[in-house]
């Protein structure tokens, strides 16, 4: 057991403490940022108009439903923790380049998805599934390579449900003092009789349908709130951002690098793009045009940090600095909404990371159920892994496990260098899918 812990230490911080993640993540947002000649910024009116068109049907997943699954995975309590981190370390100029980074990742997240669209299977009329494994097998013709890429897949998933988990139980633990187990068991049974519901259409789907919209539409709500009322100091919090990229606080450690880094990795971390989890949930959507359905993954990552991100650091941002002194984490979130609406700032809080941790447990656990269809077509293992998952919502709410946290990023690093490398090599084939689908709509227009 130790020597395994050794060598997944070992491998993260290989990965992620000498950010070769960091730089090969870049490296291919410019790249394919370049091919697509900007695509996410000169499309972006096309693609909101495809999710308004966005007809839902009722046997196969529509854009819309795969939008609010690739959200759901993406937008988790991450978006206030890692924002936070990033405040914290890299202080206001991180989230700058958050912000470049997702501007840059979008066109990775479309190129990975109109892959994932083009390489998947049917499975019904209206029903189908794919991913990188499928990616791999079918373009790559490297099945073995899509094995360890699934296997990876579902490592990571148990441990992002197990930190989710965790951030709902100790959050209402830390405010209102219930015992943590009675919260695990309360969250459990959510959990199970959501993802062991029977219905013509995925029950994981049916939920985070309504989830996705309510929780977004109450966070931003109270962001909206917050601008309003601080409307005079925006245009000093922005200045204060784009100033502190470049030209950091001398209070901050190792200067604009630090900065740079910090929002990077947290906008990499957030977003997800180019690890090739969207992947699962592009290939499931009943859709004729590949390229449709990478432009509506690749607005997931301008939703997930250039809105929940950027909410987050409004948040703290606008709040009052005596308020936030000598405060980090979720402490200094949970202070920056009460400096901002008062007592029921907590609660507001608690109710917010609920909702964005439970979406993405649902999420990795429809993801990870894929990447087991890819292993193996026995079902009784989808079952044993619905178990597990319901097993690890309650273990992860009754205490923090470390090693099962480094799994996560352990299983995410993998994901990403697989992803990365296999798609790069085809990305061509993606870009073709655009032009063909960009002549498409001049002929709409």
């Amino acid at each position: 057991m130790d020597s395994i812990r050794e060598i997944i230490n070992f491998v993260n911080n290989l990965l992620w403490g000498k950010n070769i993640l960091v730089v090969m993540l870049i490296g291919t947002a410019i790249f394919l940022s370049l091919r697509t000649n900007f695509m996410q910024f000169r499309l972006f009116g096309d693609i909101i108009k495809i999710l308004n068109k966005d007809e839902k049907n009722k046997e196969g997943i529509s854009s819309l439903e795969a939008f609010f699954l690739g959200t759901a995975c993406r937008v988790g309590a991450g978006n206030i923790t890692g924002v936070v981190a990033a405040i914290s370390v890299g202080g206001p100029g991180s989230i700058f380049w958050m912000w470049l980074v997702a501007l840059l990742g979008a066109a990775t997240s479309f190129v990975e998805s109109c892959l994932a669209v083009m390489y998947r299977e049917r499975i019904t009329r209206k029903e189908y599934r794919g991913g990188t494994p499928w990616i791999i097998e079918k373009r790559l013709n490297k099945r073995w390579l899509g094995i360890i890429y699934a296997i990876a897949s579902i490592i990571c998933y148990i441990g992002v449900i197990q930190v989710m988990s965790n951030s709902i139980t100790e959050s209402v633990n830390s405010a209102y003092g219930l015992n943590i187990k009675h919260i695990a068991i309360g969250l459990t049974i959510i959990v199970g009789l959501i993802i062991f519901s029977r219905g013509k259409k995925d029950s994981i789907i049916i939920a985070l349908n309504k989830i996705v919209p309510v929780m977004a539409i109450l966070y931003l709500i109270v962001v909206l709130f917050v601008i309003i009322t601080n409307f005079t100091s925006i245009p000093g919090m922005l200045i204060k951002i784009i100033e502190q990229a470049f030209r950091p606080n001398e209070m901050i450690g190792g200067g604009v690098g630090i900065v740079i880094m910090q929002g990077v990795r947290r906008g990499l971390f957030s977003n997800e793009a180019g690890s090739g989890d969207s992947n699962y949930a592009a290939a499931v959507v009943d859709i004729d045009e590949p390229a449709k359905q990478g432009m509506v993954q690749a607005l997931g990552v301008f939703v997930d940090t250039l809105i929940v991100c950027s909410a987050t650091a409004f948040i703290i941002l606008l709040a009052d600095s005596e308020v936030l002194a000598n405060t980090s984490g979720m402490t200094m979130f949970q202070e920056a909404i009460k400096s901002h609406i008062g007592w029921i700032g907590i609660p507001f809080t608690i109710v917010v990371l609920f909702f964005f941790s439970l979406s993405t447990i649902l999420a990795v656990t429809f993801y990870g159920k894929n990447a087991i269809n890819f292993i193996t077509e026995a079902k009784e293992l989808k079952y044993v892994y619905h178990i597990i998952v319901v097993i690890m919502v309650f273990i992860g709410g009754i205490e923090q496990n470390f090693f099962v946290w480094s799994l996560a990023d352990f299983g995410l690093g993998i994901m990403t260098v697989i992803n990365i490398i296999c798609i790069l090599p085809i990305a061509g084939e993606a870009i073709a899918e655009l032009k063909k689908y960009e002549k498409l709509l001049k002929n709409e227009k």
